[in-house]
């Protein structure tokens, strides 16, 4: 079997932004506060419990917390955490998703793991403060093309309905429709059974969108204390408000996170900030707000107000009024007791643009973790791999490169003519000693018919490699279906399959392989053997 490991630096499937930051190019320190790894910790313990000081919002957080989890049944370990988050030395470490359906891309399962394991190895490491494992439900989210389907066996499971308001209040209308769809590419046998039961349990037992992921996510992972967070809650608003108020009236953000991507401008730029970075939301609405003629406005609505009466608006229904990608962050940190956020590349890239507006606000920026990255193979691919002479590292090659590389590889040849156009570059530079000698004509010649024969060799040297390919064809296709298989459509696993495809063949083995396996501090793709 390949025994070698690639890091995601070398995987080359991440920005030349998370490559640096991963590689702690001194130049990025001024966007990040610690980096993570377990000795770091201690530091930002003694950050964060100076800065998350008194009873009140933690008492707050388990009250909203409690009253979210009413009408579920948890887990003995969950429920443990949750009355421990008003003790000063918890803290939690967190992820965030939006609420695909059943669950979306395999990441989702990851990024829980991620943290749960984390707060594992803190607890070996700290044993005098307990960790929370934090799932943050990106319900206010709107954009509902983006969560409205998963893939299984490379077909669109897709929920036909509308919604234009937060997707965590969305009714789960119509998703019977589904499961019978689902339930007609699963077939039948046992994992088919459990994974029907957990949809329609989850979906068709549930009627909102958020309280569906929450009984998905809890019955995946609640043994393990998973503590599951949905934001749009009016008491845990409330204790946003002094920070909308500041973002109505002086626009801080958008001048913070701007300063700080003119700093940042070597990078590709994952998010830029409004002058406003919060919308208002009703059950069918979630709109930004603007400010024009001296008024308040929701986008798209007729709905205006003056200063005042924002501000009263505000303070009367703090639900009514959602941070959007630049201040969600800040509203997460305000409310948890966390240490470290564990995302994406894409989530920790734009993570970076806040700091200088976390420090504006002095609220302690958080640890940035990327999370664990995955490829999950069976033993008979695995096999595979191993039987054709292959490395995980030629497997995330490109496939134009993975080809050239083995068609070299298997070739009886050299079939670089490197050495033949050094000799020929010889042979010509004698005439040209000849040439300078005689009259600029021959010069020219000489120049013209150099370049002519090292394009004829390029050329055979292209036509050799060719013929090479056609030679090993066979063996060269056993090679690239087999990165098709571990990599769909030339991209990542983890971005376009669900747990779905493998839970069928792995059952609950899949998640307890994931939580016995994944090291969230290595900076390796981790191989899992199913």
């Amino acid at each position: 079997m390949p025994t070698d490991c690639i890091s995601y630096q070398e995987s080359g499937y991440f920005s030349k932004l998370m490559v640096d930051y991963l590689n702690q190019k001194p130049e990025l320190g001024q966007f990040y506060n610690h980096f993570p790894s377990i000795e770091n910790f201690e530091k930002q313990i003694r950050e964060k419990q100076q800065n998350f000081a008194g009873d009140a919002k933690r008492e707050t957080l388990v009250e909203a917390l409690e009253k979210q989890y009413e009408g579920f049944a948890i887990s003995g370990a969950t429920r443990k955490n949750i009355a421990d988050l008003t003790n000063q030395d918890t803290f939690t470490i967190t992820t965030g998703h939006q609420l695909n359906l059943f669950t979306g891309p395999l990441y989702f399962l990851y990024k829980i793991v991620s943290v749960i394991n984390l707060t594992k190895e803190l607890r070996a490491a700290y044993p005098d403060y307990n960790f929370v494992p934090v799932y943050w439900m990106a319900t206010e989210d709107h954009d509902f093309e983006e969560i409205n389907h998963f893939s299984f066996k490379r077909k669109k499971i897709h929920w036909n309905t509308e919604s234009t308001g937060p997707v965590g209040r969305l009714p789960t209308d119509g998703l019977d429709k589904v499961l019978d769809a689902f339930a007609l590419e699963l077939g039948p046998g046992k994992n088919a059974g459990t994974l029907k039961e957990l949809f329609r349990e989850s979906y068709l037992n549930h009627a909102t969108l958020a309280d569906a992921t929450r009984f998905l996510a809890n019955a995946l992972f609640g043994e393990e204390g998973l503590v599951i967070v949905d934001g749009d809650d009016r008491k845990l608003k409330k204790l946003f408000i002094p920070f909308a108020k500041e973002e109505l009236l002086h626009r801080t953000s958008f001048e913070k996170v701007s300063q700080t991507i003119k700093d940042l401008k070597q990078y590709d730029i994952q998010v830029n900030p409004r002058e406003i970075n919060l919308f208002y939301i009703e059950d069918h609405i979630r709109e930004r707000i603007v400010f024009e003629n001296g008024k308040y406005k929701v986008n798209t609505t007729t709905l205006e107000f003056s200063e005042q009466e924002i501000l009263d608006e505000l303070e009367n229904s703090p639900e009514k009024f959602s941070p959007n990608v630049i201040l969600r962050p800040l509203y997460q940190e305000i409310i948890l007791p966390n240490l470290c956020y564990i995302g994406g590349g894409g989530e920790i890239a734009y993570w970076l643009e806040l700091k200088e507006m976390f420090d504006f606000h002095q609220i302690t920026f958080p640890m940035l973790l990327l999370r664990n990255s995955v490829l999950l193979v069976s033993g008979k691919q695995e096999a595979k791999a191993d039987k054709l002479q292959l490395r995980w590292q030629d497997l995330f090659a490109k496939q134009t490169d993975l080809v050239h590389a083995k068609t070299i590889e298997l070739s009886a040849f050299n079939l670089d003519f490197s050495e033949q156009k050094a000799f020929l570059h010889q042979q010509f530079e004698k005439l040209g000693q000849i040439a300078s000698q005689t009259h600029q004509s021959f010069t020219g010649a000489v120049k013209a018919q150099e370049a002519k024969q090292l394009k004829g060799l390029e050329n055979l040297e292209k036509k050799l490699l060719k013929a090479e390919k056609k030679k090993y064809q066979e063996e060269l296709s056993r090679i690239t279906s087999l990165q098709e298989e571990l990599f769909p459509n030339q991209g990542l696993q983890e971005r376009q399959l669900n747990f779905s495809e493998f839970y069928l063949e792995s059952g609950n083995m899949l998640i307890a392989t994931l939580l016995e396996q994944l090291q969230p501090l290595t900076q390796d793709f981790s191989i899992v053997k199913l």
